[in-house]
């Protein structure tokens, strides 16, 4: 592809999706015709710079119309926002649900990662490639974790078109617990073939196997609540939180999150409370709140849950946040892969602004918030904050350096909360229960309820709320835990293995951390021993290898070396094994030591977790 402005023209389709997006054009520079206005005219300075951030929804925007971005499509919106080509190019190709290349308009994408890999993905996506061959209109792609591991082995049909709609499909345990792995090709390949003609999702409630049930803190309304409904919301004790943050005041809500010891629940465990504090500290104006609902860490899918089943409560756990901290716009940051969630918090806001609960005057307290959603589009590397900040200002989503941290200098550069979904729903009951009863459930240094996305070996996969405390062995009985277990992986990806005599682990931050693992941001999959070891981590590997942005070389190159040294393992055993698991170390504490971002820092956990706890290679 030309990194100029090249010849190549839109398509009607393609300049009406950008135009639907951007309105019409102003000049003949960004596209309009030669009589409409001088071609010598252009934004410029400020007023360029400051369209930048519609990059990514742009892109969204032909690739959701064609199904695919070309040229004379990236030239069109480039000029719009005056944004040179070849940066536009490094953006569009940085995320893997776009495509530089002609495709057909529906793709299936299949989740080729560990719980569903261990559930027959490979043999899903052989039945499902043999029967969508080119001529079928449908091409499929073996892709990362869907976040529909309750659901394995899952996939996403998602069609182009002037009404892009995405569906999602799996075998297994799916829409109907009849369904068995043996038939689940059948239910994708008609997916595929007719995405409108698929059967309605399964409630979110499905994924929960502790609902209804309302003495859960954070699931409670998850299968009791209508989520589309506002008042069925209210009457079930919404918007109680958010009142009493008004009667508290900004610094109020700030204390009694900070006396409850809230900690983040994305996986670095920073108390919220001192970072919602740094952030109201900061004198630079404006500031920012951004919700981080990218979740894209294989085993994870707990935001989804929330964001299915109990949208309101997110938008409403985001207004507390932004009066808190000073914030007048917010952020969610929503992943590109969950098309169920994203109309239910589109539906969720606009509803909330209509009834004048997101605007200028928020239950008439002349407080001012909005949100707005912005669509990942398949990085994982998206879910650290600083490359999130990136993402949404329309360049690679490439992580920064710091200092400055993000309360300081953020999103656009100005003072920038950033909390995960279950973090920011945690505030509902601490200013409902008050800081000492939300401090009270858990531990003296993990406090309150969490969430666990149990999956894999296990009768009754889904979604968990248990206070911080209770153990390994606990939570796995609960969800049925079958005959053979062989290994844990605490943390996903980038967590770590534990074996089954070490299940009294309490599901704590400094449990987990005494324990030599980690707890991340609640991922327990469990294996038994018909999943081949090996197998699992290269796919580890590769995921690590595909997701690294390539900013640094001590993830880029190891990422590839460490591949490698597992693929030579899987191929020959003895003094080559050894050396190959010795160099594995040494790639592993540079990356540890020397990657910009946790991604490379956490890229060799797994499999140095399993070669000593597991004795993976024995």
């Amino acid at each position: 592809m030309d990194l100029r402005f090249g010849d190549s023209k839109p398509t009607d389709e393609e300049r009406a999706a950008v135009d639907a997006l951007l309105g019409p054009p102003e000049s003949s520079w960004e596209g309009a015709g030669r009589s409409d206005a001088d071609l010598r005219w252009a934004r410029g300075g400020r007023a360029a710079r400051d369209r930048r951030d519609l990059l990514l929804p742009g892109l969204h925007a032909l690739n959701d119309r064609v199904g695919w971005i070309s040229e004379g499509g990236l030239d069109y919106l480039c000029r719009r926002l005056t944004v040179p080509p070849s940066e536009a190019y490094g953006v569009a190709t940085f995320y893997s649900m776009f495509s530089v290349r002609p495709r057909p308009a529906t793709v299936l994408h299949v989740c080729t990662d560990l719980a569903c890999a261990a559930a027959g993905a490979p043999r899903l996506c052989e039945a499902a490639e043999a029967r969508l061959g080119p001529e079928s209109g449908v091409t499929v792609e073996r892709g990362p974790c869907l976040g529909l591991c309750e659901r394995a082995p899952a996939a996403l049909v998602v069609r182009a078109g002037e009404d892009a709609a995405g569906v999602t499909a799996g075998g297994g345990v799916t829409r109907a617990a009849a369904v068995s792995a043996p038939a689940a090709p059948d239910a994708v390949v008609r997916a595929a073939l007719a995405p409108e003609n698929a059967p309605e999702e399964p409630p979110a409630a499905l994924a929960v196997p502790q609902a209804p049930d309302p003495g859960l803190l954070l699931l409670g309304r998850v299968g009791t609540v209508d989520p589309a409904d506002l008042d069925d919301y209210r009457a079930h004790g919404g918007y109680t939180a958010l009142r009493r943050a008004f009667g508290l005041g900004p610094a109020g809500v700030i204390r009694e999150v900070t006396d409850s010891g809230l900690l983040g629940r994305g996986g670095a465990a920073f108390p919220t409370g001192r970072k919602w504090q740094a952030t109201a500290s900061q004198p630079d104006h404006p500031h920012y709140l951004v919700c981080n609902a990218d979740e894209s860490e294989p085993g994870t899918f707990k935001d989804r849950v929330l964001m299915e089943g109990d949208p309101y409560a997110l938008v409403e756990a985001m207004t507390i946040a932004a009066y808190a901290t000073g914030a007048r716009h917010g952020y969610l940051y929503l992943r590109g892969e969950y098309p169920r969630a994203l109309e239910r918090m589109e539906h969720a806001i606009a509803q909330a602004r209509a009834r004048g609960l997101l605007g200028d005057d928020v239950l008439g307290q002349g407080f001012s918030f909005d949100i707005e959603i912005r669509r990942g589009a398949g990085a994982y590397i998206c879910g650290e904050e600083t490359a999130l900040f990136n993402s949404i200002e329309g360049f690679r989503g490439e992580p920064r350096s710091k200092p400055p941290f993000p309360v300081e200098k953020g999103l656009f550069g100005k003072p920038t909360v950033a909390n995960n979904v279950e973090t920011l729903v945690n505030v509902l009951p601490v200013l409902t229960l008050g800081a000492q009863a939300y401090a009270a459930i858990g531990t003296g240094a993990s406090t309150g309820p969490k969430l666990f996305c149990v999956s894999g070996s296990v009768d009754r996969p889904g979604i968990y709320e248990l206070p911080f405390g209770a153990t390994l062995g606990e939570l796995l009985t609960l969800a049925g835990v079958r005959d053979g277990l062989r290994a844990v992986l605490l943390g996903g990806a980038a967590g770590g293995f534990v074996r089954p005599d070490e299940l009294d682990i309490p599901l704590t931050f400094e449990g987990t951390r005494e324990a030599g693992t980690t707890l991340g941001s609640g991922v327990v999959m469990a294996f038994d021993d018909t999943v081949p070891l090996p197998r699992l981590l290269l796919r580890i590997a590769e995921f690590f290898r595909d997701e690294s942005c390539g900013q640094c070389v001590p993830c880029r190159v190891g990422t590839v070396r460490q591949e490698e040294a597992l693929h030579r393992i899987a191929e020959r055993t003895g003094a080559d094994a050894a050396a190959d698991i010795t160099l594995l170390r040494e790639v592993g504490r540079a990356m540890r030591d020397a990657s910009i971002c946790g991604l490379g820092q956490t890229a060799w956990n797994a499999v140095e977790s399993a070669i000593d706890r597991l004795g993976a290679y024995e």
